[in-house]
C-alpha cells in the first residue's frame, strides 16, 4: 500500500491536473474571443474613419461652430477620468495597469488643487475605487467582454452630461490594442474634442471642396455627438481585444506553470515511492536475518540435546558388553 506522503502527493497532482484543464480551456476561449474582438474592431473602423474624415473636411474648410463639446475652459478646475476595465479577472496585469494610470491622474489633479469626476466601466475599476473611498459619479458594467454601439452611446451620454455640467476636461484611460502580443495602457484627452487632432488622424485627406447641406456648421454640430460615440466605441473595442489577449497569455502561463508543478510533484511522489520500497526491502531483509539467527540457535540446542541423549545409551551398551565377556 502507498505511504501517507505518496497519497498526499497523488491528491495534489490530481488537483493541479484539474486546474490545468480549466486554465487550458480558458486559454482557448480567450483565443477565440480575441479574434472576434479584432473582427468587431475592423468592422467598426470604416464608420469611425468616415465620420472622422467628414469632421476633418469641415475643419479644413474653416467651419466655425460654437458647440459645447468644443468648449475650451480658460481655467481647468475639475478633471473627469473615464476608466475602461473588465468585469472579470484572470487577465494578468490588464486591469491593474489601467487602474494605476487613472489613479495617477486623479492624484495629480488633487495635488494641483483640482476636483475630479470619476466614471468607471467594468466591475474591477468600480470595486477598486469604491474600496478606496473615491467618489464615483457613474459606474457601468456588463459591457467589457463584448461591447456594442448602444453601450458606447450610453456611456458617451453620461460623459457628455458631466462635461456640459461642470467638468472642464475629460481624460480616457484604457488599454490600446496594437498587436496580439503588444497592448499599452494609455490616458488620452477625450473632451473637449480637438478638430485639429481629427484632421491629423483622418485616414482620408481633407477635401474642403465638398458641399454640405443644409450647412457645414449644421452638419458639424450634428456629427460631433456621433463622433464622441464612435471614439468611445473604438476605445471599448480596443479594451475588449486587449482584455482577451491578456487573459489568453495569463491562462497560457498558468497552464505551463501547472505542468511544471505536476512534473515536480511526480518526481517527489516517485522519490517517496522509492523510499517506501527501500524501507520495505530493508524490513524484509532484517526480518529474514532475524529468522536466520533464530533458526541457527535452535539447531545448536537440538544438537546438544541429541548428544546428551545418545551418549548415555552408548555408555550403557558398552558396559553390558563388558559384563557379558567377563562372565564368559
Amino acid at each position: 500500500m502507498p505511504g501517507a506522503q505518496e497519497r498526499i502527493l497523488r491528491r495534489r497532482i490530481g488537483s493541479v491536473q484539474n486546474t490545468k484543464k480549466i486554465t487550458r480551456a480558458m486559454e482557448l476561449i480567450a483565443a477565440t474571443r480575441v479574434v472576434k474582438a479584432q473582427m468587431a474592431a475592423n468592422d467598426a473602423r470604416p464608420y469611425s474613419e468616415q465620420i472622422t474624415a467628414v469632421i476633418s473636411n469641415l475643419a479644413a474648410g474653416g467651419t466655425a461652430v460654437q458647440h459645447p463639446l468644443l468648449r475650451e475652459a480658460t481655467e481647468v478646475r475639475k478633471v473627469g477620468i473615464v476608466v475602461l476595465t473588465s468585469d472579470r479577472g484572470l487577465a494578468g496585469a490588464y486591469n491593474s495597469t489601467v487602474i494605476r494610470a487613472a489613479e495617477r491622474e486623479i492624484l495629480a489633479a488633487k495635488a494641483e488643487g483640482k476636483d475630479y469626476s470619476l466614471v468607471t466601466v467594468g466591475k474591477k475599476a468600480e470595486g477598486y475605487f469604491r474600496f478606496r473611498n473615491y467618489n464615483i459619479d457613474a459606474a457601468f458594467s456588463g459591457m467589457s467582454d463584448k461591447p456594442t454601439y448602444e453601450n458606447a452611446r450610453e456611456v458617451a451620454a453620461k460623459i457628455t452630461e458631466l462635461f456640459n455640467d461642470d467638468v472642464d476636461v475629460i481624460e480616457l484611460s484604457y488599454t490600446q490594442f496594437i498587436t496580439m502580443g503588444n497592448q499599452r495602457a494609455v490616458v488620452r484627452r477625450f473632451l473637449p474634442l480637438d478638430t485639429e487632432d481629427a484632421t491629423e488622424t483622418s485616414a482620408v485627406g481633407p477635401a474642403a471642396q465638398f458641399e454640405f447641406e443644409p450647412s457645414p456648421a449644421a452638419v458639424l454640430e450634428a456629427l460631433l455627438p456621433r463622433y464622441v460615440e464612435s471614439r468611445l466605441f473604438a476605445a471599448l473595442l480596443d479594451a475588449a481585444a486587449s482584455e482577451h489577449a491578456n487573459r489568453q497569455r495569463a491562462m497560457k502561463a498558468a497552464t505551463d506553470n501547472a505542468q511544471e508543478l505536476i512534473i515536480k510533484l511526480q518526481r517527489k511522489m516517485n522519490q517517496a515511492r522509492q523510499d517506501t520500497i527501500t524501507t520495505e526491502i530493508m524490513e524484509i531483509i532484517s526480518g529474514a536475518e532475524a529468522l536466520s539467527a533464530d533458526k541457527g540457535s535452535s539447531e545448536d540446542l537440538l544438537l546438544d540435546h541429541l548428544t546428551s541423549e545418545m551418549f548415555p545409551k552408548l555408555g550403557s551398551t558398552g558396559h553390558t558388553h563388558t559384563h557379558t565377556h567377563s562372565h564368559l
